[in-house]
């Protein structure tokens, strides 16, 4: 049994996120008729959310689609296996959990003290993507939210030269899978309150979450800290996502400039 919300706002806040993921969804078509929707369960805050809203407008959509929760054990050293599998039985969803060590192969590669996101992040990558065809899914949810796609923006501007993010529906390089991320549009405190409330049983990554000098906690901090100065402007970055003006920039490839 789904546990239910222990206050008022708690089910304000519910029924709040559940509009913005509806309104995402409809928005890019990331859910159709018949969909089979493999939803990626790391363990965290934002993944349990994402299910758990999905599963709630399942219930009353307009269109009848399939959910199956996925989780990629990488083997990482003290991980609770028992944890998700309780999960899923106790809120009825059907469930697959992937045995695959990439842990010992990131830790093998990537010398001490450097980032392991980009590998680990490819290695999990191909392994969802080969049993999305396993399973005959048709989309695969992940669980990014607004600001992790705002910091996207910046970690490729200032690191990369390029802006680009995590857009909220992606057709894969090869063509055979469709990724869709219905936490497009809800923010990372409005997902953390509501995970309290539901007291899901997050699950740390060790993994990443021991690597303090990633950039993206340095370009995480300088977003809060902007958010605090001017409340609302992750808001105002994110909205700026949804209206380019290409005659405006300077992308030549985007706009003819040479025509003018």
């Amino acid at each position: 049994m789904i546990a239910t919300l222990p206050s008022k706002n708690a089910k304000k806040l519910e029924a709040q996120l559940r509009g913005k993921v509806g309104r995402a969804i409809a928005d890019y078509q990331m859910i159709e008729e018949g969909d089979r929707v493999m939803v990626c369960i790391s363990g965290g805050k934002d993944s349990y959310t994402m299910l758990s809203l999905l599963m709630s407008l399942q219930r009353a959509a307009p269109v009848n689609f399939e959910l199956l929760a996925i989780n990629l054990d990488q083997k990482q050293p003290g991980f609770p296996e028992h944890v998700l599998p309780q999960h899923f039985e106790s809120i009825g969803v059907p469930y697959r959990i992937i045995e695959q060590d990439t842990y010992s192969t990131v830790t093998s590669i990537v010398p001490e003290g450097k980032t392991m996101c980009g590998l680990c992040s490819r290695l999990r990558r191909g392994a969802l993507y080969r049993v999305a065809g396993e399973e005959g899914a048709t989309k695969i949810a992940l669980g990014h939210h607004r600001d992790d796609m705002v910091e996207t923006l910046f970690l490729n501007m200032f690191h990369g030269g390029r802006m680009k993010s995590m857009p909220p529906k992606l057709r894969t390089d090869d063509g055979k899978n469709v990724v869709i991320r219905p936490l497009a549009y809800c923010a990372e405190k409005e997902i953390a309150r509501y995970a309290r409330y539901r007291e899901f049983p997050i699950i740390p990554c060790n993994l990443c979450g021991s690597q303090e000098n990633l950039q993206r906690v340095k370009i995480k901090q300088m977003l809060q800290a902007w958010e605090a100065e001017t409340p609302g402007r992750i808001d105002s970055l994110f909205r700026s996502m949804q209206n380019v003006t290409p005659s405006h920039l300077a992308d030549g490839d985007l706009f003819d400039f040479s025509g003018l």
